[in-house]
């Protein structure tokens, strides 16, 4: 009896040294965020900020006050596939959510079954079934029924939180795909914003193409007098001639860019192909709003895609975590409580019929963990992976604002001296048209002096799109658009 207590001893010894051994868990990468901590206190060093003033909070209704742009941007935010597909993948996470937080709590099944079965006589089963009395002066079967039915009930029990962690994981990845979903939302508004400043600059393009192609018509006819009286050659009617051709020309290539923007709009807005009501009579009178970035380190709270990454960051640290759990040993409880007989009608004789157990498992890897270990590498892996990830995220975004506001400056400058060369340039046409009639200025300088003027005009009104498409992209790029 000695004997076989101390080798119950000694299994019960062997089986905690295994149970132990199989608790070494690797040690995870230790990361630490130098890009966050090193974010500088101000976009460049001109201007300081100010944190109580940061336009990237403003809600984009309150930011665009265009009526027309305000009904684009709502038709795009109810049909915009790329938003649909989206918001489809934010459920997806949630569902990943509740997948994990049912781990946590034991699985209860219902179930029941039928069968026959004949043992040998000369077995043991079959000798203890031939001496068994059910009921008097009745024999056992040699054909035996199984009848049954009965719940049953499994649980893995988190002693080591690894399911916790796991759940913790699938909620920080489905905050990122909110994040995400509201860093399409600021990207869809900029792109309508910026499609329709660029449709309202063609059509106003349109307008000074035509006005010059007007003007090259009373140019033609001016040389042809001119001719008649032999004031002019043929030479200025043939180059007045092909300067009109070319005017026209240009005309339908505008148009047909007017038409690819209204599409690409339409296609924003998930819709097909209609006209866009816009009013591009006031498009060079608009003035872009003053915009204020605030402090640098707003970005992090403001910027969703800076956040979806420093979500994914955390659900990439939790996963680490609970790779790294794989490693500890498992405990599970198994338990079924129902009813089993050989016979139907002997299913309700109560107490006798009814059949129970409960069992408890723990069970650790030992031997062969190279799979655990991969999967822990791999979490690893992914981990630091995300961590350059929100690292250039905070990057960018704070390269976008330092960018965008030196061009701000820049194209308002640009705006200013376009503008005052377009004036100049009216006022020189006026001029030579004056001379050309009375025959005191060549032909060449009348046209050189109108395609000076031309140039002139379409660029003022490519710098006042600029203007405003860049203060929408500061917009976008200080976080504002989502709210």
């Amino acid at each position: 009896m000695k004997i076989y207590n101390n080798y119950n001893k000694y299994i019960a010894a062997i089986a905690l040294s295994l149970v132990l051994a199989s608790c070494k868990a690797p040690v995870a990468t230790v990361i630490k965020d130098e890009v966050k901590e090193n974010v500088p206190q101000s976009f460049n060093q001109e201007d300081q900020g100010d944190a109580n003033n940061n336009s990237g909070t403003t809600p984009w209704r309150q930011f665009f006050t265009d009526p027309n742009l305000v009904a684009l941007i709502e038709t795009a935010l109810k049909n915009n596939q790329e938003l649909m597909i989206t918001l489809q993948e934010i459920e997806i996470a949630k569902s990943g959510v509740l997948a994990k937080k049912g781990r946590l709590t034991p699985t209860v099944s219902a179930g029941g079954g039928a069968g026959v079965s004949k043992v040998g006589r000369y077995t043991s089963e079959g000798a203890g079934d031939a001496s068994t009395d059910i009921e008097p002066g009745r024999e056992v079967p040699d054909i035996l029924g199984n009848f049954e039915g009965g719940l049953m009930a499994n649980w893995e029990v988190d002693i080591w939180k690894k399911l916790r962690t796991e759940k913790e994981a699938a909620v920080a990845h489905y905050l990122s795909t909110v994040e995400g979903k509201n860093f399409v939302l600021s990207n869809l508004i900029e792109e309508v914003a910026d499609n329709y400043y660029e449709l309202l600059a063609l059509d106003n393009q349109l307008d000074i193409i035509q006005q010059y192609t007007k003007l090259q018509q009373k140019a033609l006819e001016i040389s042809k007098i001119q001719k008649e009286a032999a004031a002019a050659t043929e030479l200025a009617v043939k180059k007045f001639e092909s300067e009109l051709a070319k005017s026209k020309a240009t005309e339908y290539t505008i148009r047909q860019q007017i038409t690819e923007k209204e599409n690409e709009i339409n296609a924003l807005c998930g819709r097909y192909p209609q006209t866009i009501v816009r009013s591009k009579g006031d498009f060079m009178s608009m003035i872009p709003q003053t915009v204020y970035t605030g402090i640098p380190s707003q970005l992090l709270a403001n910027r969703p895609d800076i956040k979806q990454a420093e979500l994914e960051l955390k659900a990439a640290k939790l996963d680490v975590e609970a790779a790294r759990k794989e490693f500890y040993p498992t405990l599970e409880i198994s338990a079924t409580l129902g009813l089993e007989a050989f016979k139907p009608s002997y299913l309700v004789k109560l107490p006798e019929s009814v059949a129970a157990s409960l069992a408890g498992e723990l069970a650790g890897p030992l031997i062969n963990k190279s799979a655990i270990k991969a999967n822990f590498q791999t979490a690893d892996a992914r981990q630091i992976q995300s961590l350059y990830e929100y690292d250039k995220a905070i990057l960018n975004a704070y390269l976008d604002v330092a960018n965008l506001m030196s061009k701000v400056k820049n194209i308002d400058q640009y705006y200013k001296l376009k503008s005052d060369e377009t004036k100049a340039l009216e006022q020189s046409i006026d001029i030579a048209n004056q001379l050309f009639r009375n025959s005191r200025a060549d032909y060449l300088e009348v046209l050189l002096n109108q395609r000076d003027a031309l140039d002139a005009k379409m660029e003022l009104v490519e710098a006042k799109q600029k203007q405003l498409s860049t203060v929408v992209d500061i917009y976008k790029s200080l976080g504002g658009g989502w709210k």
